[in-house]
């Protein structure tokens, strides 16, 4: 890469970071916990948020979700009103991530006065969207057992800097070849003593755990 373009580079990450931390004082303002949760394409990220809803619920959190995608759909957000929360659509026209100015679009045109917490599901990818703020208080990755376990090996960058990551599907672990305990150790030598939750949107195991964390943070 050439010096010019790592000072071109350097000036859109630094001017993101800039629009980030705006948007972080938006939900501060308002007291509302953000997550940024990133994940493969087919990890499970909207069952994996209408499964939290469902569990919120019934405890009075008011959710909102902010909806990343490369294509002018609304499959997503579709499925999020149909659960019962407001659901803001970004299409992203092609581009791999959600960046600050994005998200600050999509704040602006949700309500976050009645909310105690945004849910952000980024662009289905491991690479780029580990490199762009967005302004959430707390970055959870989902790792899906079909997956393979050997994703902290090839996708590090994405398992840095997290506060929490997901392991999804494991009820398929007694059908699919994953170590679990190789997959562990690379997600350790990455972000030593991450919170992991093991959780499988189809049966509900784990997600009283998980629950439990998020609750938590809201309160605060």
């Amino acid at each position: 890469m050439s010096e010019n373009r790592i000072k071109i580079v350097e000036k859109i990450l630094n001017a993101n970071d800039r629009l980030a931390k705006a948007n972080r004082q938006k939900f501060d303002d308002a007291g509302v916990y953000a997550i940024n949760l990133m994940a493969s394409p087919g990890a499970g990220k909207t069952s994996f948020i209408i499964k939290t809803i469902e569990g919120l619920m019934a405890d009075g959190v008011q959710i909102g979700v902010i909806e990343g995608d490369t294509a002018p759909v609304t499959i997503d957000s579709d499925k999020i009103n149909a659960a019962g929360m407001p659901a803001i659509q970004i299409n992203t026209g092609g581009d791999c991530h959600l960046d600050a100015v994005m998200l600050e679009n999509a704040i602006d045109q949700m309500n976050l006065t009645p909310l105690d917490l945004v849910i952000i599901e980024n662009v289905g990818n491991l690479i780029c969207p580990a490199a762009f703020e967005l302004g959430a208080h707390s970055k959870v990755v989902i790792a899906s057992i079909p997956e393979g376990d050997d994703k902290p090996y090839k996708y590090p960058n994405i398992y840095r800097g997290l506060e929490v990551l997901i392991i999804n599907k494991t009820d398929l672990l007694p059908y699919i070849d994953f170590d679990m305990d190789y997959f562990r150790k690379g997600v350790e030598m990455l972000n030593p003593g991450l919170t992991t939750f093991a959780v499988s949107c189809k049966t509900g195991e784990g997600f009283d755990e998980w629950l439990s964390w998020l609750k938590a943070k809201i309160s605060k």
